[in-house]
């Protein structure tokens, strides 16, 4: 149950796939859009899947449309905030067994490499590879990545754009082993988010 992993920064789906060929000069900070971003995650709890969401406290983020693997991305969410549609399982969530949300009240995000899919997308095969600090332990991740444009927006418009991560976690990397004969290991992280560049 630990999806903060989120941390880091993504973004659910359009219909047009963007940024292959945008011709605009310099590298632009985007922040969290008007929607925010959701990071949803699904873990087994006793052998049925059981979905929650953790919210994105804040999000820098670097787009460099004419060197895609050059963006970078720095998020943090709010494990406090975690919830499930389970009372007793979303306060098992941020008990000192799992997230211990009172002493690591943010998990953190960094990334470190863009991996891009084919035509040089971040999109259809891109990855996005980074830092993951929950409960104060960091670990290397890795997140299937898509980014769109707005759907009808002009192909050189950027300024909203759409971002959608996938990934798994395991929960033991980070120490969140409480619950065991209950709760699988292995975490889904999906984050869907509304990015606006910066004025």
């Amino acid at each position: 149950m630990h999806r903060r992993h989120l941390i880091a920064l993504g973004l659910a789906a359009c219909a047009t796939p963007a940024l292959a060929t945008a011709s605009l000069a310099a590298p632009r900070t985007y922040r969290l859009g008007g929607k925010g971003a959701t990071i949803t995650y699904t873990f087994m709890l006793s052998g049925a899947p059981v979905k929650g969401t953790v919210p994105v406290e804040g999000a820098d983020l670097l787009v460099d449309p004419e060197n895609l693997a050059a963006s970078t991305a720095d998020v943090t969410a709010d494990v406090r905030r975690a919830r499930t549609g389970l009372i007793f399982a979303t306060e098992a969530l941020k008990s000192p067994s799992v997230l211990d949300a009172a002493q690591f009240p943010l998990a953190r995000f960094q990334s470190t490499r863009v991996v891009l899919g084919p035509g040089g997308r971040i999109s259809n095969g891109a990855s996005i590879e980074g830092r993951l600090t929950l409960r104060g332990v960091t670990r290397p991740v890795r997140f299937d990545a898509n980014l769109y444009r707005q759907p009808g927006s002009d192909a050189n418009d950027l300024t909203t754009l759409i971002v959608a991560l996938k990934g798994q976690v395991n929960r033991r990397d980070f120490g969140a082993m409480g619950y065991a004969d209950l709760v699988a290991d292995t975490v889904d992280i999906a984050i869907d988010a509304e990015i606006t560049a910066a004025r």
